[in-house]
């Protein structure tokens, strides 16, 4: 059986787009989401996979519809697939049920934790640099560009929890989300930080 999955972002206008594609897809069944926020709940799609079974597969319109990141894309794969569950994405010709398909996600998934593994030795290099300087000159533990900058990255992976995220930077947890959201965006403390940078820069650029 095909079952369709559709989610839209409040304010999109494309979910009759999508509904259109997975009927002309063939689904038998299609659940949908309207999510704001990072939308950590999401019962439509917790629905489409309660229902399936072996031989089943999952269909959405795109890859985003599922995974805000290639990395929960990737997790979530691997769990429909263990369950014997395949996944057919309308837009970019992905079918997990065939052996061409199989072999896109197991590249996709080597993509997935190389930029995991990037990301942590950025953000382990940058705080490394930042003990180091906080030793020698006393500073305190604040956010600092290099640590907003790891924050933001880290925050827009749903694998990472905020308290995981805070302890790596050496921040507390009401610090991280001082300055980002749980998507990872930036706040107004975090806006104000990014333009003072940007000021010092061209400041200095001037000088020069």
């Amino acid at each position: 059986m095909l079952i369709g999955y559709m989610r839209v972002s409040t304010g999109e206008q494309n979910l009759d787009l999508q509904r259109d594609a997975l009927e002309r897809a063939g689904c038998e069944k299609i659940y949908d989401d309207v999510c704001s926020g990072r939308a950590t709940e999401r019962p439509g799609l917790d629905k489409a996979l309660e229902i399936a079974r072996a031989g089943d597969a999952l269909v959405v319109w795109k890859l985003d519809r599922i995974g805000r990141s290639l990395a929960h894309v990737v997790t979530m794969v691997s769990d429909l697939q263990k369950r014997g569950i395949g996944l057919k994405v309308l837009t970019g010709d992905v079918d997990t049920t065939t052996t061409t398909g199989r072999l896109v996600f197991g590249i996709f998934a080597t993509l997935a934790e190389f930029e995991r593994d990037l990301i942590h030795e950025r953000t382990m290099a940058g705080l490394a640099a930042a003990r180091a300087r906080g030793r020698a000159g006393g500073r305190p533990r604040v956010m600092t560009l290099k640590k907003l900058k790891a924050a933001m990255a880290m925050m827009a992976d749903r694998d990472n929890a905020a308290r995981d995220v805070a302890a790596e930077l050496g921040v507390s947890l009401s610090t991280l989300y001082a300055y980002v959201d749980a998507n990872g965006k930036p706040r107004e403390r975090a806006n104000e930080l990014l333009a003072s940078k940007r000021r010092v820069k061209r400041d200095n650029s001037v000088q020069a």
